[in-house]
């Protein structure tokens, strides 16, 4: 008869010794539901994966939205920078800081307002003159085409057919529908400039509460770093602007005896302009600085201002490949190549901003660093100075006459084998 007590129902369920064990099936629903089941910390990564991403284009349309104020701040900082020895010097005189910064700002503005009042009324001038003298000229341009060609030209007849001409009209009804988008772009570049004159005075007004500000979150050490750093800065910035007057000025005394001699009127004003502009408008400042003169040459003769434009590209050559190396490795203290390459990769970044911050900020970057490369003296060695050292391998003489006696003994050789 079966056991029916606890003691014999787990004698009965005992495997016998050395009997392989009965393989159980895993619950069918048990196993299976915990194997499935998903990661406690998997829903919170998914989560901060997603926000991290939405913080991210955040961040990024952010930065595109605010990229023409972060330029514009950064053009003001260097503009600051710039005129912080004239600030500082006016105001260790005992002035006041914000009224030695309103008095710089002012002398600069009264400055460029004089010199663009000079150039429009030579403009105006300009353009009234050739206004008065275009029927002139259009009378002289049709008598040397019927003299040339054998026609019959009038200019009552041109008149008339621009007149009634489909593309004045289409030209014409472009110009009117363009007047709101020049208003535009003038009005927003006026906001730019009163954007970069504000942060630039901010700037430099506050500049050692803005050093205080920046100097009071750091240790000791990094505050002498940073002091050190900016006034790295502006000598670099001080010498840069220096070494753009400097070239300023040459090309203006160059240009002035260009037009003098070609007999150019509004001659001083015209060389001012190609210095100021072509020194201080990147990248394209040189063909508005040479855009005038020929225009202005034009009136007078073709002949001259192909003259003026001949002379522009010449030493335009002449100051990218000669003179701005050299200025500015002598005042800024960079190597040319350097400063070439830095204007074409700040170009290549930021554009016209690039091109004019760039040379500064790589020579104040390259000042600071230099202080943290350890250097040490260079041996006496002559090829270091460029040349061989003497009694190292044979010289030009000594091989020369290696070389003779070597042919000769080529040559006696036969002949002593045919005696």
């Amino acid at each position: 008869m079966a056991p029916t007590d606890e003691t014999g129902q787990v004698a009965r369920h005992t495997p016998a010794p050395g009997a392989t064990p009965p393989t159980g099936r895993p619950p069918a629903d048990g196993g299976a539901g915990q194997g499935a089941r998903m990661p406690r910390w998997l829903p919170r990564a998914m989560v901060l994966a997603l926000a991290l991403i939405g913080v991210f284009q955040l961040g990024l349309w952010a930065f595109h939205q605010l990229i023409g104020l972060l330029l514009n701040i950064l053009i003001a900082f260097f503009l600051a920078l710039a005129i912080e020895p004239a600030v500082s010097r006016l105001s260790a005189r005992g002035m006041r800081r914000g009224l030695a910064t309103f008095l710089v700002f002012f002398g600069l503005l009264i400055v460029a307002a004089g010199f663009f009042t000079l150039l429009g009324s030579m403009l105006a001038g300009q353009i009234i003159k050739m206004i008065e003298g275009f029927p002139d000229y259009l009378d002289s341009v049709i008598n040397w085409i019927n003299t040339t060609f054998h026609t019959e030209l009038r200019r009552v007849d041109i008149q008339e057919g621009l007149l009634h001409s489909e593309w004045l009209r289409k030209y014409a009804q472009n110009s009117a529908a363009g007047v709101l988008d020049v208003s535009t772009q003038v009005l927003g570049g006026l906001f730019r400039l009163l954007t970069i004159a504000l942060f630039s005075f901010y700037f430099a007004a506050d500049g050692p509460r803005l050093r205080r500000a920046l100097c009071s979150v750091l240790p000791p050490a990094r505050q002498a770093e940073v002091l050190r750093a900016w006034e790295i800065a502006v000598d670099k910035t001080g010498g840069y602007l220096y070494s753009r007057g400097l070239m300023a000025l040459i090309s203006g005394l160059a240009h002035y005896v260009l037009l003098e001699a070609l007999g150019i009127p509004y001659a001083p004003v015209l060389a001012v302009w190609v210095g100021v502009v072509s020194q201080f408008i990147p990248t394209i400042g040189t063909y508005l600085a040479g855009a005038l003169p020929m225009l202005i040459a034009f009136t007078v003769s073709p002949l001259y201002a192909l003259w003026v434009l001949i002379f522009v590209v010449v030493y335009q050559q002449f100051e990218n490949y000669m003179l701005q190396p050299k200025l500015t490795s002598k005042t800024v203290d960079i190597h040319p190549a350097v400063a070439f390459g830095s204007v074409i990769a700040g170009t290549a970044l930021l554009g016209a901003v690039g091109a004019l911050v760039a040379i500064p900020a790589v020579a104040t970057l390259q000042a600071f660093l230099g202080a943290y490369v350890k250097r040490y003296d260079v041996t006496d060695d002559p090829r270091v100075h460029g040349h061989r050292r003497r009694g190292e391998g044979p010289g030009p003489l000594t091989r020369a006459r290696r070389l003779w006696d070597r042919t000769r003994r080529r040559q006696d050789g036969p002949r002593s084998e045919s005696g």
